[in-house]
């Protein structure tokens, strides 16, 4: 492994709660998002050992930021922390890849000489703040303009997944066998312990809540289309409805945080660098196939940093929905496609652990740097699709 410099953004701390079902029953139900939030900020904190009082800023993403997660839960949380009242925070929306971007813009600032100390953070409970909500009734997000310029009209992320599945001729069976292999690595990894020491349990809750051991292609099968509609299927034709709940990530709550410091501040502090951010990158996508911005942000970090696909040792590709990550390692892998997925998610992804949504990036993070340092391997790149058509991607170095 390589060393690093003084203005080098290295991550010295990653944890996570659980990740538990996001509806009334789920075992996080009952946690306010902000003293979810709060609970990752308090044992990050405990566990690098860090004064809070240094900590230059807290960006943390949430998605749905209305109710419970509503008037900047960055900063209620770790007020709830128990952080002095002189430490700020800020609250990013970029969809489902919202602590992600939080991550890039707290290595950013870091690399830039504004922060020293700052923490990237994510929360979203999907069971108190259903996914989108924050959309009142007679209210117009996307405005005329938009809608005039994409005439024909957008459509659901459910329906993108269902087009992607399509394009890219990929099968139920298909499907099926990559959500049963996320759920049977996530089983595995949790009865192995190697998510033991990334995990803070809150609410009486020690495991990931919605992995589902023995899951198999034959019992997903019996599951019928999430997202048929007779208007979607009139309009487009190659749809073959492929797309079910058991091939889909489900609703989940959680929250997770990164410690990123400068080379420098980990010195004169004594921490261990566990990863340095290496290159970071950000694109838009057609926002209708909206999933796909996967593949350009993976092409696009792997050319800034100099790196090809044969120098990443472990990737996590958001399983948002299976045709997302499928047609990723179809375009990326071309005939090579099955060597490829078996550096991808390799100890599970979204359709077992879960997503939820504004943690899902610190929390993808958090389980990267934890792999990397179980496999003693180099480099890891980290990519999520995102609503709108987005996506971010992330190299990281061990150290």
């Amino acid at each position: 492994m390589s060393g690093f410099s003084d203005r080098d953004a290295v991550i010295v701390g990653a944890v996570r709660t659980p990740v538990g079902k996001g509806k009334p029953g789920g075992g996080l139900h009952e946690v306010l998002p902000a003293d979810l939030l709060a609970h990752s900020l308090r044992e990050l904190i405990a566990r690098t050992g860090v004064d809070p009082a240094l900590v230059d800023d807290v960006i943390a993403g949430a998605v749905t930021q209305v109710g419970d997660q509503a008037v900047n839960i960055a900063r209620n949380a770790l007020l709830g922390a128990g952080f002095p009242e002189s430490v700020p925070g800020t609250t990013v929306d970029r969809q489902c890849g919202s602590s992600q971007q939080a991550i890039s813009f707290a290595a950013q600032g870091v690399q830039a000489g504004a922060y020293d100390i700052v923490i990237a953070a994510g929360v979203e409970s999907m069971s108190r703040v259903p996914m989108g909500s924050s959309v009142l009734p007679g209210s117009d997000p996307f405005g005329r303009d938009m809608t005039a310029r994409y005439s024909e009209g957008l459509v659901p992320q459910g329906i993108s997944a269902e087009l992607i599945a399509a394009k890219w001729n990929l099968s139920r069976a298909q499907l099926d066998e990559f959500s049963a292999g996320s759920h049977e690595k996530a089983a595995a990894a949790t009865k192995d312990g190697l998510f033991d020491t990334e995990l803070a349990p809150i609410a009486g809750l020690n495991t990931d809540e919605i992995i589902r051991p023995g899951t198999s292609v034959d019992t997903l099968a019996g599951l019928r289309p999430a997202f048929y509609n007779e208007a979607y299927a009139a309009r487009f034709p190659q749809i073959n409805w492929e797309v079910t709940p058991g091939n889909s990530s489900p609703l989940s709550d959680g929250s997770a945080a990164v410690m990123i410091t400068s080379g420098a501040t980990a010195r004169t502090l004594g921490l261990t660098p566990l990863a340095r951010i290496h290159t970071t990158a950000v694109v838009g996508s057609d926002p209708l196939y909206m999933l796909t911005g996967v593949i350009p942000a993976t092409e696009k970090v792997l050319r800034r940093a100099g790196l090809s696909l044969d120098d990443i040792d472990l990737f996590e590709v958001n399983e948002a929905f299976a045709p997302v990550v499928l047609s990723w390692a179809a375009e990326m892998g071309g005939r090579s496609d099955s060597a490829l997925l078996q550096r991808v998610n390799v100890n599970g992804g979204a359709i077992a652990i879960g997503h939820p949504l504004g943690a899902s990036g610190a929390r993808i993070m958090t389980t990267l740097v934890n792999a990397l340092q179980q496999r003693g391997a180099r480099y890891g790149l980290q990519t999520m699709c995102e609503g709108g058509g987005m996506a971010n991607a992330t190299i990281i170095e061990r150290l």
